[in-house]
């Protein structure tokens, strides 16, 4: 527990030299406002099929997904277990006061595509909405690195009843 805690502290600490304005690997999209008044909350609804544009970017995929109310584009990775962000993603949550130090959970080693093992900070997203459909309290990962992508993974992919992908139009489909 106490390494945990030492783990919250030290992350925080860190979060205070970091300035993460001018930062080029960000997946904020700052195009929109991160928050445009209160919403009705929509809750997943498997009846329903919601779809999403993809942009195609170095031959990945990536998708509009709004993070506890900050629009961010995310790579879709099937491969990822969880939502994957960097320290400087976590920090900009973490200023907007939508990353508090409760949905700090702990610390956790992550293998990443390559078999390297790295320390990370398990978190959780209050709400993660992509489309129409909004997923609440969705486990995710901050790796411990300034410039580490944004990764759409398992923990919220896998409350999807079906997940397609048209690549002649770019779209995904939740269901």
């Amino acid at each position: 527990m106490n390494k945990i805690i030492y783990s919250v502290f030290a992350f925080f600490l860190s979060m205070l030299f970091i300035d993460c304005t001018g930062c080029s690997k960000s997946g904020r999209d700052n195009s929109r406002s991160s928050r445009e008044g209160e919403r009705e909350t929509i809750h997943l609804n498997r009846s329903s099929k919601t779809i999403v544009k993809m942009s195609e970017e170095n031959g990945t995929f990536k998708i509009p997904v709004e993070i506890n109310g900050s629009n961010m584009n995310f790579i879709f990775d099937t491969g990822a277990s969880v939502i994957s962000m960097s320290e400087t993603e976590a920090l900009f949550l973490f200023k907007q006061g939508t990353l508090k130090e409760e949905d700090f959970l702990g610390n956790v080693n992550f293998q990443d595509a390559t078999g390297a093992i790295s320390e990370g900070t398990i978190i959780k997203l209050k709400t993660v909405k992509i489309g129409n459909k909004i997923l609440k309290d969705v486990e995710a990962s901050i790796v411990h690195n300034s410039e580490a992508p944004l990764l759409f993974g398992q923990s919220a992919l896998a409350k999807f009843g079906k997940v397609s992908i048209d690549y002649d139009k770019n779209e995904i489909t939740f269901e």
